[in-house]
């Protein structure tokens, strides 16, 4: 039989040695020690490790896992029969997109009337009667809220605003002559529009808003589709200015809706194949999409000094009309500029037909803004994105000292719907 102090010993070492064990390796929930989490963090410091790394995860992107490929020849059989089966319904949403377009013909007809009146009063060419203003107005009310309570609460001041009936009668003269110089319509409605909208505004330079004022209605007309083939143009209307002799600009696109034969299953709806813009008629000397500069030029052999004027382009909105050329031929490959141009005009031209025609009122008062930069043909997630700091990016858009980066740009220039 064991002696106790000897049985009490053995059972007490392997304790004192455990508990050394933990004191001087911290173990984590997941089994991962600081000392291998400090291993780990060297190695991830030497930039060549991390190349390495990154390197290799790049060229795993978009690898088949090797599931596939092991799989009998019999079960391979039936996922091409179900491939085949995909390839019938890519064929029939690229036919659900036409009949959409047709719905849209025929229902800009019914629209037309309503915009008309819009265009009519925006202007000034029409006055609305009382039943057509007949709409409740929160802030309205809330200010006869005010003003009830606030009399009910200080009879006092109903009396001074007897007292200040005398006034009124003296400022009424004055408001009269005044009235005459009340603007028509509602002033500057489309220039407002693109001012407050972030997809325009950045594009908007201050030598295009005074042109952008005598902009009186936006109006689309859709492009009955044959085949596959669709489109719309956007009509720019302008009243008399000193800037051209348009009275109309307008901006075409050309959609098709069929899949690409080479990759089918890349379908995701109509994609643009071209956009035309117009001919601007600038009047002498205002054409702000491009700009005068000089330059001194030296004679080498005779060392006399001349001045050289030349023309370069200049930023501005109206670059929108004249977008790059899509080459010809679908073996052509796009320049990356000029298709990063052509995608960001196809998106405002989108924005433009989908948005804000139909709802110019709500972007003039700023009541559609809070979801106006996502396109209704594509969404993107943006769920786990940070900054370089690590740091949520919605958390830099919360912070009130937080200021957006980036220039005015010059809208250029069509991208897949």
């Amino acid at each position: 039989m064991a002696d106790p102090e000897t049985a009490k010993d053995t059972k007490t070492d392997p304790e004192e040695v455990e508990d050394v064990d933990e004191g001087s390796e911290e173990v984590g929930e997941d089994g991962r020690t600081a000392a291998g989490d400090n291993i780990t963090n060297q190695y991830l410091q030497n930039p060549q490790v991390l190349a390495a790394i990154q390197s290799k995860l790049g060229s795993m992107v978009g690898a088949p896992s090797g599931y596939i490929a092991s799989l009998p020849k019999v079960v391979k059989r039936r996922i091409k029969a179900l491939k085949k089966l995909q390839f019938e319904a890519t064929k029939i949403e690229a036919d659900f997109y036409v009949q959409v377009h047709k719905l849209e013909c025929e229902y800009a007809a019914k629209y037309a009337p309503l915009y008309d009146k819009r265009k009519e009063i925006v202007t000034g060419s029409t006055e609305p009667t009382e039943d057509e203003c007949d709409w409740p107005s929160d802030e309205e009310e809330e200010e006869e809220a005010i003003g009830e309570e606030a009399k009910l609460s200080n009879t006092q001041e109903a009396l001074k605003d007897k007292v200040k009936v005398e006034d009124e009668k003296k400022d009424e003269a004055k408001t009269e002559a005044k009235a005459e110089e009340d603007p028509s319509g509602i002033p500057q409605f489309w220039l407002t529009i693109f001012k407050n909208v972030d997809m325009l505004t950045e594009y908007i330079q201050d030598h295009d808003e005074p042109i952008l004022q005598h902009l009186t209605d936006i109006t689309v007309k859709y492009t009955d589709p044959v085949s596959s083939v669709m489109g719309f143009t956007l009509y720019f209307h302008f009243e008399p200015n000193d800037y051209f002799t348009n009275t109309v600009l307008t901006k075409e696109y050309t959609m098709r809706s069929d899949p690409d034969e080479t990759d089918p299953f890349s379908f995701e709806g109509p994609e643009i194949v071209k956009c035309k813009g117009c001919t601007i008629d600038w009047k002498k000397g205002k054409d702000v999409t491009v700009k005068a500069i000089k330059k001194k030029q030296k004679h080498k052999g005779r060392g006399t000094t001349r001045t050289v004027t030349k023309t370069v382009k200049n930023e501005s909105f109206f670059h929108f009309f004249n977008p790059p050329a899509v080459p010809e031929g679908d073996d052509v490959e796009l320049d990356e500029e000029v298709e990063a141009q052509l995608t960001n005009d196809f998106e405002i031209g989108h924005f433009i037909r989908e948005r804000l025609v139909p709802r110019a009122v709500l972007y003039f008062t700023g009541e559609a803004l809070d979801d106006e930069e996502i396109p209704t043909y594509r969404m993107y997630e943006d769920d786990g994105m940070e900054d370089e700091d690590g740091d949520d990016e919605e958390d830099d858009e919360n912070d009130p000292d937080y200021e957006p980066k980036g220039d005015r740009k010059t809208p250029g220039e069509c991208k897949q719907q």
